[in-house]
């Protein structure tokens, strides 16, 4: 099978180095990785003597990004993997991508197991995320176990390319695209599962670096389920308990805020997100009127 791995990037340019290089130790290589970014501010300079890497700019925002690099991969690959620049996977990775796809066919998106989200926390460092990762690894292999979902984390999922044809992530969902993934992988469930699967294993160092101010990140936790919901990929027994829940931890924590999170930011979001709702107004781009 021909792998590649997409990476839509954005104010991260030393965090991108360090993933590419650590992707040359793959047990299974991409045959390319495919690197998405708004303009060359965002890269540097990196050479690898094991797969091509290609470089696009354009659009700012995740949707719009791994749009890009979609196009940029279009007809050329058996599996397309998304990892987020801040992932990072197990040197087994690809490798046992490869042999779930080729042994599952009715297998049409796989995400990785995260032992670690530093995106639930102040985030981890690099070298925090290799220590983790080190970890797993000296406990042996992971029982391998497949669980199905309604769509894949965005941090790191796969889909098998001849079912994406002209579907695109959905670029109203804009800037850092809150619930793009699970938009996008829900919609290949008419072809097949999408599942979980517990061996491939990664850290999400949940950067804060490149991430939207908490007021546009609030505003996208009410809109964008609910835009979703209207469009029909999304059901509501999934995006209200969803809403309902980031409405409540907003709620709670503004009180007394993790220093890493603007609570109160997040919850000035979601009141203006709700009355616009109530309104009528389900508009997802509306957080580019809102203040950085």
């Amino acid at each position: 099978m021909k792998l590649v791995v997409l990476i839509a990037t954005f104010g991260r340019k030393e965090q991108l180095v360090r993933l590419l290089e650590h992707l040359e130790q793959q047990e299974r290589l991409p045959d390319e990785v495919v690197v998405s970014a708004p303009d060359e501010t965002h890269v540097q300079a990196h050479k690898t003597s094991t797969f091509p890497v290609s470089i696009v700019f354009g659009r700012r925002g995740s949707s719009a990004q791994r749009n890009q690099a979609l196009d940029h991969a279009s007809g050329r690959f058996d599996v397309i993997t998304f990892f987020d620049d801040d992932f990072i996977p197990d040197h087994d990775y690809l490798r046992l991508l490869e042999r779930a796809f080729q042994e599952n066919q009715d297998w049409a998106v796989v995400m990785g197991n995260v032992v670690k989200d530093g995106a639930r926390t102040a985030g981890l460092s690099w070298a925090q995320g290799l220590h983790v990762l080190a970890a797993e690894r000296a406990k042996g292999p992971a029982a391998s176990k497949a669980v199905d979902y309604i769509g894949a984390y965005g941090c790191n999922m796969s889909v098998r390319a001849k079912f994406v044809g002209d579907l695109r992530f959905d670029e109203r969902l804009v800037l850092y695209g809150w619930q793009e993934d699970i938009d996008f992988t829900s919609q290949l469930r008419r072809f097949g599962r999408v599942v979980g699967l517990s061996t491939l294993r990664g850290v999400h160092l949940g950067l804060k670096i490149g991430r939207v101010s908490g007021e546009r990140f609030g505003y996208s936790q009410i809109a964008n389920p609910i835009y979703l919901i209207r469009k029909g990929t999304v059901p509501a027994s999934f995006a209200l308990p969803l809403m309902g829940r980031n409405i409540a931890a907003n709620l709670v924590r503004s009180l007394w805020p993790e220093p890493y999170i603007d609570r109160r930011g997040r919850l000035r979001g979601n009141l203006m997100a709700l009355a616009h709702v109530l309104m009528g107004r389900v508009e997802p781009e509306y957080i580019q009127k809102i203040g950085p």
